[in-house]
């Protein structure tokens, strides 16, 4: 197949691409150029569902909110791989049930695993203080 049969064939995607960038260059133009310029305290404080906002915007969220929401992202994603092999369990047959019982086995191994290691808590443990230490308890000598 030479070059001007390809041209032929897949003129459509080409096409395709301009419009998508012309469109897009639009948009962008037309925001900068129809968009709001008032600037103020009123402006730039968040509206949420009409609720006054207190406070300040910077707050440093706790580490484990992260770790519980990369945990639901990994298991979320690891989901859509058994929504697919549901979607094939015919032609899959009994070797795509043992492959997909082994992955939810993994999982739920995950799972445990990252609940006895303590990812899932939200309150950390009380820590224990160095001078808490089970000591013998010590004589008072005046006793004596």
């Amino acid at each position: 197949m030479d070059l001007a049969a390809q041209l032929a064939q897949n003129w459509s995607v080409g096409v395709f691409i301009v419009a998508v960038l012309a469109l897009c260059t639009f948009m962008i133009t037309a925001s900068a150029l129809l968009g709001g310029r008032a600037w103020g305290h009123t402006k730039e404080t968040p509206y949420e569902s009409g609720i006054v906002p207190t406070g300040s915007a910077h707050q440093r969220f706790s580490v484990k909110f992260y770790m519980v929401a990369m945990l639901f992202v990994i298991f979320d994603v690891e989901a859509l791989y058994l929504f697919g092999w549901a979607i094939s369990v015919r032609e899959t047959g009994w070797t795509g049930l043992v492959g997909a019982s082994v992955f939810i086995f993994i999982l739920l191994a995950g799972l445990i695993y990252d609940s006895r290691v303590g990812a899932l808590d939200w309150v950390p443990k009380r820590r224990v203080q160095p001078d808490q230490v089970h000591q013998p308890a010590q004589r008072d000598h005046a006793d004596d």
